[in-house]
């Protein structure tokens, strides 16, 4: 099976090996309403972890919060509030800042505007490119929201059913995808249509999503993709290329 891995190194470890702690990679939650614990101050939220892992002392540790909580855009007095007295984008930017104080290589970024009205998406969205030019962090943006997907990433990897179908840089996946749902994908996001009658259209991927716990042979899209062949149905496709990669028996472009 492969591994992740930074620099090479695994990031975990088989059962027979202890797990080795690491402040590389932290994670980003969907729900700012829950990711925060009720009952503890905003400072010791985001001051407890760097504290055990050393990265400062308990005596340098409010000005080392209050720079964090600066970095996203809050007042350093919020380091004395609880979770509920914040809005909706102000936890999610608390949230942020506690896992940046861990001093991360890696970002992982879980839904992390679903719950968050429109308007403050984008703020949420353009503080992560922000940090993200700053401290020079890799960023894994996981989102169903394909406007957002555009505008923050660099490359994309597009999933169905637990499977990579196709991956990319964004620009070049957009422009021309080559596996049938991310075509799908994109032909269902609704697009205004200007001129004498103006309306919106889009195109919904047709048939049923099948169950994650027992999907279907083969390829796991084969029932829903207008292109599917006899092979389709037999033999699960392999994510194969380097820069440019599909997994489909017969990928868009060469049809």
């Amino acid at each position: 099976k492969r591994q992740a891995r930074i620099d090479g190194e695994p990031i975990m470890s088989d059962a027979r090996t202890p797990v080795k702690a690491t402040t590389r990679i932290q994670m980003v939650f969907q729900d700012p309403f829950a990711s925060l614990d009720p009952r503890i101050r905003i400072g010791e939220t985001i001051a407890e972890g760097p504290i055990v892992h050393r990265l400062v002392s308990k005596a340098g540790a409010g000005a080392y919060v209050a720079e964090w909580l600066r970095r996203v855009g809050m007042p350093a007095d919020a380091a004395a509030r609880f979770p509920h007295q914040f809005s909706g984008g102000q936890r999610q930017r608390i949230a942020i800042a506690r896992a940046l104080a861990m001093q991360p290589d890696v970002l992982i970024c879980d839904e992390p505007v679903a719950s968050l009205d429109v308007s403050i998406q984008a703020q949420i969205v353009n503080l992560f490119l922000q940090l993200r030019r700053e401290l020079g962090l890799t960023m894994l943006f996981i989102s169903h929201d394909l406007g957002v997907v555009r505008h923050i990433s660099d490359r994309i990897a597009v999933m169905y059913l637990g499977r990579i179908v196709e991956t990319g840089p964004t620009a070049e996946v957009y422009a021309q995808p080559r596996h049938p749902y991310t075509l799908a994908l994109l032909d269902s996001v609704p697009k205004l249509v200007t001129g004498a009658d103006e309306m919106v259209t889009f195109r919904p991927i047709m048939g049923e999503l099948p169950s994650p716990l027992s999907p279907p042979s083969g390829c796991h899209f084969h029932l829903r993709c207008p292109k599917v062949q006899p092979l389709c149905k037999a033999e699960a496709p392999m994510l194969i290329g380097e820069g440019r990669a599909v997994a489909c028996h017969f990928p868009l472009s060469d049809q």
